[in-house]
C-alpha cells in the first residue's frame, strides 16, 4: 500500500523561527536609535499572522513603512545563517526515520520561497523534501488554498490525498478544507490553548513519527 505524502509547514513546526526574527527585528531598531523593545515570548504570537503584520507590530513605533520595513527584515533574513539549534527536538532525527520508511515529503509555507530554501539548507533538512512551496507574489498565503494545490500538483495528487502537518489554525484551515488528515504540533506558535477539532494531537515529534509509521 502506497504511504501518504506527508505536507509539513516550516515555522514553528520544523524550525523556531522566533529567535531569528526578532534577532534580526532588533538588529533593525538599534539600527533606527530606536529604545523599542521586543519581547521574547510575547513575539511568538506574531511569527504566524504573516511577516507584514510582524513587522509592524514587533518594530512598534520605528516602523516606518510596513512593506518598506518587510522588504529591509527579508534582505536581512536572508544574509542570515539558521543555527542547527533552531531544530525542534526530535525533527532531524524523526523526518530520517519517516524517509527510511518510505515517506515522500514536501514543505507547504507561507514563508518566502528563497528564505523557506535557505533555511532548509542551513539547518541540513532540505535533503527530505521532494518539492518545497513557500509563499510568492503571484499566489495568496495559507489558508487559501494556492500553495497547497502547488504542493499536491508537483506530486500528480489532488485535494483530499496527502497528510498535513502544522502548528497553526492557519495550517489546520487549508488542511480542512483541502480534506486532508491533519496533525496538529503544540510546540509552535498557535493560540495559546487552541486545539483542532478532528485532528490528531501530538506533544513531541516523537509521537508523530510513531503515529504516521504506525
Amino acid at each position: 500500500m502506497q504511504k501518504p505524502l506527508l505536507v509539513f509547514d516550516l515555522d514553528g513546526t520544523l524550525v523556531d523561527s522566533n529567535a531569528a526574527c526578532v534577532g534580526i527585528l532588533r538588529e533593525m531598531l538599534q539600527a533606527r536609535n530606536s529604545a523599542h523593545t521586543i519581547d521574547d515570548q510575547g513575539a511568538r504570537a506574531w511569527m504566524s499572522r504573516g511577516g507584514r503584520d510582524m513587522v509592524r507590530a514587533l518594530l512598534g513605533d520605528a516602523c516606518r513603512d510596513p512593506d518598506e520595513d518587510l522588504k529591509e527584515f527579508r534582505a536581512r533574513y536572508a544574509a542570515y545563517t539558521t543555527p542547527h539549534e533552531t531544530v525542534f527536538p526530535g525533527v532531524a532525527s524523526g523526518l530520517q526515520r519517516l524517509a527510511d520508511a518510505g515517506f515522500a515529503m514536501a514543505i507547504c509555507s507561507n514563508k518566502p520561497q528563497a528564505l523557506c530554501e535557505k533555511v532548509l539548507h542551513d539547518t541540513g533538512l532540505a535533503r527530505h523534501f521532494s518539492a518545497v512551496v513557500g509563499g510568492r507574489p503571484d499566489l495568496p498565503p495559507k489558508p487559501a488554498p494556492d500553495l497547497l494545490e502547488q504542493v499536491l500538483s508537483a506530486h500528480r495528487l489532488v485535494r483530499g490525498e496527502g497528510v498535513f502537518i502544522g502548528d497553526s489554525e492557519i495550517d489546520h484551515a487549508v488542511a480542512a478544507d483541502a480534506g486532508m488528515p491533519f496533525h496538529f504540533l503544540t510546540w509552535g506558535y498557535a493560540e495559546a490553548g487552541w486545539s483542532p477539532v478532528g485532528g490528531t494531537v501530538h506533544h513531541s515529534f516523537e509521537s508523530l513519527v510513531g503515529a504516521l509509521s504506525g
